[in-house]
């Protein structure tokens, strides 16, 4: 992650004209694409409480003064959102979010946010669409299977409808000292790491390295189970990491390059949900 700037919402909704799948239910629950200015300001509120609240991300002026997790990507990025209709159907109901980018959005401002980052050249070259996923929070009410598995639903819908052929991003690992995380990082350099036609690598400037024990030493079950969450749910799809480890001092991260493939995507988040997606866009 990098430091928020003073950018306000857009006065039209992000992205595309055709960037929402219409919604998806479970439940009491609903996902979708944001659409006014109002949700987008939801979203940012809601990432300001989870990751400088709650995460301990250190805020610049404005976003101290505005309690809002903003930057320029924003406003042209496609912001999805779960929705808790007991609370309401909009802004108000805003309980968890992902941010989504694809490569025209990208252009617009000049580059990926996780070129920041990263040297993602491999993933510029890939022959296809591409996808930079990032901003991941959910209210910590609602961090349980079903307002994940919905946001999942959510990007099996998105990837569905605009034909993605990969996604990438950075996902996070709690504190500062790679030290701490030798396990979780030797871990996932020694059985995730991508391909080299795919793998990203941290910028001279940031890399840390990944390979800090001995393999053979890692107890395997253990350090995988306790990753967190959203990397796991990248892993399950058939992800990969990319080449050494970033540490964020703003957001209190230690961060890894994340690759997926859509046509690893399991049945369980994209051809179980295709009927619902046709019906949604319908």
């Amino acid at each position: 992650m990098t430091a928020s700037a003073p950018i306000s919402a857009p006065a039209l909704p992000p992205g595309d004209s055709d960037s929402g799948f219409g919604e998806l239910r479970g439940g009491n629950l609903g996902v979708r694409i944001a659409t006014t200015d109002a949700e987008i300001d939801a979203v940012q509120a809601l990432r300001y409480r989870v990751f400088y609240e709650e995460m301990g991300a250190r805020p610049g002026a404005s976003a101290a003064q505005t309690q809002r997790d903003r930057d320029e990507f924003d406003v042209v990025a496609d912001h999805l959102l779960v929705v808790d209709h007991m609370i309401g159907a909009g802004p108000e109901g805003v309980v968890g979010t992902y941010r989504l980018i694809r490569q025209p959005a990208a252009e617009r401002i000049g580059h990926f946010y996780s070129a920041d980052e990263y040297d993602i050249t491999p993933i510029i070259a890939f022959p296809g669409h591409v996808l930079e996923l990032g901003r991941s929070c959910v209210h910590q009410n609602y961090r349980n299977r079903a307002a994940m598995q919905l946001l999942w639903r959510g990007i099996a819908a998105y990837v569905f409808l605009h034909r993605i052929d990969l996604m990438f991003g950075c996902a996070s690992l709690p504190g500062t000292d790679p030290d701490l995380l030798a396990a979780e990082l030797t871990y996932l350099y020694q059985n995730h790491l991508a391909p080299p036609a795919l793998r990203p690598r941290a910028l001279p400037h940031r890399y840390v390295e990944m390979r800090r024990l001995d393999p053979a030493a890692l107890d395997i079950r253990r350090v995988a189970g306790g990753l967190p969450p959203l990397i796991k749910g990248y892993l399950r799809l058939g992800g990969f990491v990319g080449d050494g480890a970033v540490i964020d001092h703003q957001f209190n991260t230690t961060d890894v390059a994340v690759v997926v493939k859509t046509d690893l995507v399991t049945d369980k988040y994209y051809r179980h949900y295709e009927r619902q997606v046709r019906d949604a866009l319908d």
